[in-house]
């Protein structure tokens, strides 16, 4: 249990526990204190002095009365301590943190009109908040130019406010390393080391920099303009899938709760921005598993390049090619829900409805920047005989163009999605959480060794939360399976060394399968998600997850009918040459960094 310390907070007396900062403390008193540089994910960098309080000191002549010390301290590094005093706000402090602010926006673009953060922007509420009209401090933006060179994410350098969470959360969060700051004083710039551009960088098109981004200086490479242009042409049929994430965080940009399912009032969106066809990635989720559950299967039972480690997430596969290929081995072939949902959709679904497959357009709205780049990764994924996946936008980019459509969300109406593509069982919906995969697996793998149409338990709950690695050993009638889940690049490393170290010492690796996502929580946490995400809301939209998989009639991927029909009318079985042809890829190394 841990230690509690007695604080008073403006007067208010405060139980918090020892090791907290005074920012927590003042959070329990109800106290909001300015930031721009913490974010409780993050080490407290100390870098924007906005949070400065003053601590009362006893007077030495009289103990009895206190005076406020005339040195201020940052709150988000300050520990609390027994019988600390603190004041968060007067005259002075109020002052110094609206100084603060002139500074920063001396330095910073006024086109608060074009930028991306508009409206959700923690500078712009701040100066707003102070009431900041006029600024006494001249102008002065050195300019730079932006980075758009990988497709998925682009750097602005001239909104950059150097609070350094970009490259906390790309060096100690994500383990990628891909950004830094160089350069000295006002030359400093956020940028990739030897001010390369990202696609040359270890980039991982993550996108955790620009979710942890307190303004516009990283955003999602827009692409609303070319759905538009889309579904303006009479000679496209225009289809589009959602992420399972997307359903418990697009409600979020329309005042709805963290975590609330929203699913059927988005396929109502997509159905009055134009979309000829409403699918729903969630049915490709259970196509996965059976793919990548056979995979495990055969590899389990013939005791052969295990761990199977799953490959649904773009950033994780891109990581893996860049830090570990040595595990290419091992890594599943199964494509992600998204390609595989793509592909379906120009060869299945198009033959049974007699469209031109070169005429379906496929827009996929995800949790995810890193999807951007999965679609032109390599030529796996224009398996169709087209490109399978047109355009990839954020749950951002949908939030905008359903805003632009002038929809009311929060009243719309309750629809379904379309048929073939869109039915789902509960186990499709758990790959938008971490841990959701592996139980996904659990439940078909179960039924696929013992040849049961119902596993003991549906839940395995050990695999849940959100500890950085997870471990349990499952029992399949007697049979061990031994697992992984890992989330956070930051904390996937320890679980690679430990199979490196067994492999090393001629050992059977002490894990069978593996589950890997790039973003803290799974995909609720992806980069692509509504801005300014914590635990308790990466936690609310899971639980929304976990309650759309409960109330679901069917709980394992192979109890999908539309899937059934799938491999009964058009793949044959699991891993038949249909699907090894139009639902695997494969991993090879790639450069690090690349100077040419």
């Amino acid at each position: 249990m841990s230690e509690i310390v007695n604080v008073e907070i403006n007067g208010i007396k405060v139980q918090a526990e020892k090791g907290w900062n005074i920012l927590q403390a003042a959070k329990k008193a109800g106290v909001t204190i300015p930031t721009l540089c913490y974010h409780p994910d993050l080490k407290p960098g100390a870098s924007c002095g906005l949070c400065i309080v003053r601590e009362l000191q006893q007077d030495r002549k009289d103990p009895t009365k206190w005076k406020p010390s005339r040195k201020m301290v940052r709150a988000c590094v300050a520990k609390v301590r027994e019988g600390m005093r603190v004041i968060t706000h007067d005259p002075e402090i109020v002052e110094t943190r609206r100084t603060v602010l002139e500074l920063i926006l001396a330095n910073h673009p006024n086109d608060c009109l074009q930028c991306p953060r508009s409206g959700n922007c923690e500078l712009q509420k701040l100066a707003s908040d102070f009431g900041i009209r006029e600024n006494p401090f001249p102008k002065e933006i050195i300019h730079h130019e932006n980075d758009c060179s990988t497709g998925t994410i682009i750097l602005n350098p001239d909104k950059c406010i150097k609070c350094g969470r970009c490259t906390e959360v790309c060096q100690e969060m994500q383990n990628v390393w891909a950004l830094e700051f160089i350069g000295r004083g006002e030359q400093t710039v956020m940028a990739p080391a030897a001010s390369l551009t990202l696609d040359k960088s270890p980039c991982i098109k993550c996108g955790q920099c620009s979710a942890h981004c307190p303004v516009g200086a990283i955003y999602e490479n827009d692409q609303t303009s070319e759905v538009w242009s889309a579904l303006r042409d009479p000679e496209k049929t225009c289809v589009v899938q959602i992420a399972p994430a997307v359903r418990v965080a697009l409600g979020e940009a329309f005042g709805m709760k963290p975590g609330e399912l929203s699913t059927g009032k988005i396929y109502a969106a997509l159905r009055r921005l134009g979309f000829n066809k409403v699918f729903d990635t969630n049915f490709s989720a259970d196509v996965t598993i059976m793919e990548e559950g056979t995979e495990f299967v055969k590899r389990f039972t013939a005791n052969t390049k295990l761990p199977l480690i799953t490959s649904c997430c773009p950033a994780w596969t891109d990581w893996m090619e860049k830090y570990a290929p040595d595990f290419v081995d091992n890594f599943s072939t199964a494509k992600s829900p998204q390609q595989m949902l793509s592909v379906l959709a120009k060869t299945y679904w198009a033959d049974k409805n007699g469209v031109d497959f070169r005429k379906v357009h496929m827009t996929s709205i995800m949790p995810c920047t890193a999807k951007k780049f999965e679609i032109r990764r390599d030529k796996y994924m224009s398996a169709s005989g087209a490109q399978d996946t047109d355009v990839v936008l954020t749950t951002r980019e949908l939030a905008r163009m359903i805003k632009a459509a002038g929809i009311d969300f929060v009243n719309l109406p309750e629809e379904k999605a379309d048929k073939l593509l869109g039915d789902y069982t509960g186990a499709g919906t758990l790959f938008g959480v971490t841990g959701g995969v592996m139980e996904a697996a659990l439940r078909t793998a179960y039924c696929l060794i013992t040849k049961e149409e119902q596993p003991p338990k549906i839940e395995f709950t050990e695999i849940r939360g959100l500890e950085g690695v997870k471990k349990a050993t499952i029992d399949i009638k007697g049979t061990k399976v031994n697992i992984a889940v890992a989330h956070q690049m930051g904390n996937v490393e320890k679980v690679l060394n430990e199979i490196r170290e067994d492999l090393k010492n001629g050992v059977r690796p002490r894990y069978d399968f593996i589950e890997v996502m790039a973003c803290r929580g799974g995909c609720v946490g992806g980069g692509g998600q509504p801005c300014l995400a914590t635990d308790e809301i990466r936690k609310a939209r899971a639980a929304g997850l976990y309650t759309d998989d409960e109330k679901s009639a069917q709980r394992m991927s192979h109890q999908n009918p539309e899937v059934q029909a799938l491999y009964k009318d058009f793949l044959g079985q699991p891993g038949s040459g249909t699907a090894e042809r139009l639902l695997h890829t494969h991993y090879a190394k790639t450069e690090v960094y690349r100077f040419s």
